[in-house]
């Protein structure tokens, strides 16, 4: 049964390969390693995947707040789907090609619609390897032209790799990256079986392709990973000065309920943008400072208070190389 709800940056390619690495684990890893992966991350329990209802036709699905594994199957992020008559419009894909299928599954409970159009918010592995899946069945997909760049690039390509031995099986060899049928460059209207979609960029901030997805006439908003809700976010490479002005932007919407990257829905969104815009703020503020002081790195990292972020889930995981990846932004925005 179906739960209702009411409720660039730092340009250096070694950088970028480095991030990947600290994210998902080396990149050369031995195939040793991969085959002594412990059976029961295989065989865990797979997360659990529910179709909840936001209005009548816009759903969503939840992912778990942790980092992406093989026990999870990569189900870290949401996704959102709407029914119209003409189809059903996916807003993104998924961390693998099994959660696409599942999420399949629960818009087939749903509707028996074919999947017209699959819209992304921006091009992190998380939300696209389920995305061969949607092609497949013929949707048409659209994103940011920014995002062209990127696929084609040696982190993208070491990023598969990594996850084709981190995220095994659920991310394999089979496992392809997907370019977009059409690329956008500025807004856009799409109307789908009479079914508005207002798809507005607002990066680089997280990426430098963000999206958002505004339904008008159902007053939801799909925030992509602008909005992070209930974990500290992660910040990569991004540009963090544009992504607190394009948190403002997202105010102006006469929105009822925003649908986040990571975590549960949200009916306030002034409230629910203040985390992941403080914590941008203070990463900001505390990195700026050491970085126009020439303090290193360690230092600066060990005699920073954290204690007001330190309690959130994937703290200890993405808090060093949040910060890390500020420092060295403040370096070059200082320059």
């Amino acid at each position: 049964m179906l739960a209702v709800f009411g409720e660039e940056i730092v340009k250096a390619t070694f950088v970028r390969s480095l991030c990947v690495g600290l994210w998902l684990g080396c990149a050369g890893a031995s195939n040793l390693a991969l085959a002594e992966k412990p059976l029961s991350q295989v065989s865990a329990p797979k997360p659990l995947m529910q179709a909840k209802q936001v209005v009548p036709n816009v759903y969503y699905v939840q992912g778990v707040s942790e980092l992406g594994s093989s026990a999870n199957q990569n189900f870290i992020s949401n996704a959102g789907f709407v029914v119209t008559p003409a189809g059903v419009v996916v807003i993104d894909a998924l961390g693998s090609p099994e959660l696409a299928r599942r999420l399949l599954a629960e818009i087939a409970k749903v509707t028996k619609k074919p999947i017209h159009t699959v819209v992304l918010t921006h091009y992190h592995a998380d939300h696209i390897y389920g995305l061969q899946v949607f092609k497949d069945l013929g949707a048409r997909i659209v994103a940011h032209g920014a995002a062209r760049e990127y696929l084609t690039s040696d982190t993208a390509r070491l990023r598969l790799e990594s996850s084709r031995q981190e995220l095994w099986p659920w991310v394999d060899e089979k496992t392809r990256l997907v370019p977009a049928d059409e690329w956008l460059t500025g807004n856009k209207v799409l109307t789908v079986g009479g079914v508005r979609f207002d798809i507005q960029p607002v990066g680089p901030s997280h990426t430098a392709e963000d999206l958002v997805v505004y339904l008008p006439q159902q007053k939801v908003l799909f925030a992509g990973d602008l909005v992070f809700r209930n974990r500290i976010p992660f910040v990569g490479q991004a540009d963090s000065r544009h992504w607190i002005e394009a948190m403002q932007s997202l105010l102006k919407f006469d929105t009822r309920w925003v649908v986040p990257g990571h975590g549960p829905i949200s009916n306030d969104a002034k409230a629910d943008m203040t985390l992941t815009r403080d914590y941008l703020i203070y990463l900001r503020e505390s990195m700026g400072r050491a970085a126009k002081d020439m303090e290193p790195f360690e230092s600066a990292y060990v005699s920073t208070d954290w204690s007001k972020f330190e309690k959130m889930p994937l703290f200890k995981s993405a808090n060093r190389m949040n910060a890390y990846n500020t420092y060295l932004l403040m370096e070059q925005e200082a320059k």
